[in-house]
């Protein structure tokens, strides 16, 4: 039995029960396979729209990236759209750009229609670390009000030090239509939803065997689900050789985690004064926030195949003191590698793999707000509109560079080509 990994989260989420196990036939409009967060959100769409949905989880809702990662509601895809515009037309560039700002606001709409506590705080900080980087961010801010989003602020050096408590920034930008949650509590909030409106949710029932057709048929070790509608949402935890069609394009990668002991009430405003969320611009980023008992969150670096790393809190620690000196001494409570599914174009990977059967996946670190809005364009397909959903469809997705042999390392020597760009602020 596959149970959370030991994190923070784990030992404070809101629901400690299990779901079933599949152990029976059953007949569906639709058969989701994952329940992270695009299986959760597009399973808790279609049964809003009056579709019977069965969900199929291997470990544990939330047990990937959904339940691991940072928390951050940040806005956009890993590629923004100025990249988009370059490499696939205006045209790509106006219809992606306008979906840009929506999965924060689905977030934010399932929060309070559901009354989900999942600590949701308003506003995100990019902080720029040069030059470079804060041109980049006015930028930034000029293509995304171009698009609609009217919430942001740019910040000089001065404004960031009152933000927050590191000298290493030269400046940021505020996009208050960010902010942050516990995402493990959001993911067992949309299953509850889920199961609210009669949708079902199996956990420890890997999928083991598709058979595609009319309906398509998935069968687990104890179980068979039948459907005229799949959607395969399992993302970095995919099983590789369940179709190899959706994992050959793209690469499982960790990231780590580490959480402090409870900061005292003056020492946390000392670190981030208004509780914001933040990241930086490297290109191998850092990111970190305050919980809701006023702990520090912080993650960073990548480790290209998935491999667990040795010791988490020995890559993490140098960072916090680098971006913290302050807290030299501050203990580390929990510590956690999770992973993220990276693509070669850093764009999300939406497909039809038979004429009802779809996936879902690959969103390059930008998932929490993303794969929020892969929820409501899968259903929007199945219910007969497909324009939003082939504007992601019709990107090309082009397979990692090396074969499963050689892409880890091949991508970790481009990665580490990007790092010394960073460091160097080039």
């Amino acid at each position: 039995m596959q149970t959370h990994v030991n994190s923070y989260y784990a030992a404070t989420r809101n629901y400690t029960g299990d779901f079933p196990v599949l152990e029976e036939s059953v007949d569906c409009d639709v058969c989701v396979i994952g329940a992270g967060y695009t299986g959760l959100s597009s399973a808790l769409f279609l049964a809003e729209a009056g579709y019977s949905v069965t969900v199929l989880e291997a470990a544990k809702v939330g047990f990937g990236a959904s339940g691991r990662n940072g928390g951050q509601l940040v806005n956009s895809y890993s590629r923004d759209v100025d990249v988009i515009e370059q490499r696939y037309g205006e045209k790509s560039a106006e219809i992606l750009g306008s979906m840009m700002f929506e999965g924060a606001d689905i977030i934010r709409q399932r929060i309070q229609h559901y009354d989900i506590q999942c600590d949701y705080r308003q506003g995100g900080i990019f902080a720029a670390l040069n030059k470079k980087q804060f041109k980049g961010l006015a930028e930034q801010k000029s293509s995304w009000e171009r698009y609609g989003n009217r919430n942001l602020q740019l910040l000089d050096a001065k404004d960031m030090a009152r933000e927050v408590g590191c000298e290493n920034y030269v400046g940021g930008l505020l996009d208050k239509q960010g902010g942050h949650v516990h995402p493990l509590n959001l993911a067992l909030g949309e299953a509850s939803a889920i199961i609210g409106l009669g949708g079902r949710i199996f956990e420890q029932s890997a999928a083991e065997n598709i058979t595609y057709g009319e309906p398509n048929v998935v069968r687990t070790a104890k179980g068979v689900v039948r459907a005229k509608y799949l959607l395969i949402a399992g993302n970095a935890y995919l099983p590789q050789n369940l179709d190899p069609r959706v994992t050959r394009k793209s690469m499982p990668c960790g990231s780590q985690i580490v959480v402090t002991e409870p900061l005292s009430e003056k020492v946390a405003r000392s670190l981030i004064t208004h509780n914001y969320c933040v990241e930086d611009c490297n290109y191998l980023l850092d990111y970190y926030r305050l919980t809701a008992d006023n702990r520090l969150l912080y993650g960073g670096g990548v480790v290209y195949g998935a491999r667990e790393p040795h010791d988490i809190e020995q890559l993490i620690r140098p960072k916090i003191l680098k971006t913290f000196p302050q807290l030299k001494n501050v203990k580390i409570d929990y510590r956690w590698t999770g992973n993220f599914l990276l693509t070669m174009s850093r764009m999300p990977q939406f497909g039809r793999i038979e004429k009802n059967a779809y996936y879902m996946q690959g969103y390059s670190g930008h998932g929490v707000t993303c794969s929020h809005l892969a929820g409501k364009l899968i259903s929007e397909v199945i219910r007969g509109d497909a324009e939003r959903f082939d504007a992601f469809a019709s990107l090309p997705h082009m397979p990692m560079f090396g074969g499963r042999t050689f892409q880890a390392p091949l991508t970790a020597m481009g990665a580490a080509y990007y790092a010394l760009r960073d460091r160097f602020g080039i």
